[in-house]
């Protein structure tokens, strides 16, 4: 586990917004939804504040739809999830675990993938 921490400042005309810190040099950063990358994710170094990068993920419109869409934020390098966030459409939110449901359903595929790729990484 790395010393990197992403954490969110805000949602803000569909742009996801954070501070990411602990990297020495400009961080590699992708977002996943339903196992599939986002373009146009930013990140650049904030002014007057070394070591702190602004990480921008614009939400694209198409990926909004009724329910639950959980955007998975990771290291490109090490593959370490850095943060997620989940944007509600649709109904109303009776309760978070909708979320924490689809999140966990998003990491277990992920695992998934790793343990395949492990397993004929090994076989042979």
């Amino acid at each position: 586990m790395s010393d990197i921490r992403l954490t969110k400042t805000r949602i803000r005309e569909g742009v996801w917004e954070g501070v990411l810190t602990g990297a020495t040099s400009l961080p590699q950063v992708t977002v996943t939804l339903l196992e599939r990358p986002l373009e146009g994710v930013g990140v650049s170094e904030i002014p007057g504040r070394p070591g702190e990068w602004a990480v921008r993920v614009p939400i694209p419109a198409e990926t909004l739809n009724d329910g639950v869409q959980t955007f998975l934020i990771h290291d490109r390098v090490s593959g370490e999830r850095l943060a997620h966030f989940t944007v509600i459409t649709g109904v109303a939110m009776e309760d978070d675990l909708r979320a924490e449901i689809d999140l966990l359903r998003a990491e277990l595929d992920m695992l998934k993938r790793a343990f395949r790729r492990h397993c004929l990484e090994t076989a042979g």
